[in-house]
């Protein structure tokens, strides 16, 4: 197993085994919900350019650094601002200037994106399409 996996793995079922059952009912809804929201065309590419930068990000930031359609770049950033992952900052200017920057609530899924790329240092995906 890759680094830490196991350990990190017995240790969130421990503490999943450890809830009662509205809790663990809850926590179960909003796992599914968060893998829905990342399960979105693109959505994973957004947070990891979030995930590795070290300052807000514009839209044309991300326009250039991945090869996401225009309106759908839109709706994910649309989408990540309305579950409270980005925070979308409007400047008075000419042109308009609009930043996004991750919120508290973002940067705690951030690790997930160092474990990622610790197991692609490892492993490779054998057979995957681009």
């Amino acid at each position: 197993m890759g680094i830490g996996a196991g350990r990190t793995r017995d240790a969130a079922k421990s503490i999943r085994d450890r809830l009662e059952p509205e809790e663990r009912a809850r926590v179960e809804r909003t796992v599914a919900q968060l893998l829905n929201l990342f399960g979105k065309a693109h959505t994973m590419a957004i947070l990891s350019a979030f995930a590795f930068a070290e300052e807000p990000l514009r839209f044309s930031d991300l326009e250039e650094r991945l090869e996401v359609p225009a309106n759908t770049l839109s709706e994910r950033l649309k989408e990540l601002v309305a579950v409270g992952f980005l925070r979308r900052e409007s400047y008075d200017e000419v042109p308009p200037r609009v930043e996004y920057e991750p919120t508290e609530k973002c940067r705690g899924v951030f690790p997930a994106f160092g474990h990622l790329h610790a197991w692609a240092i490892e492993y490779d995906l054998e057979g995957a399409t681009e």
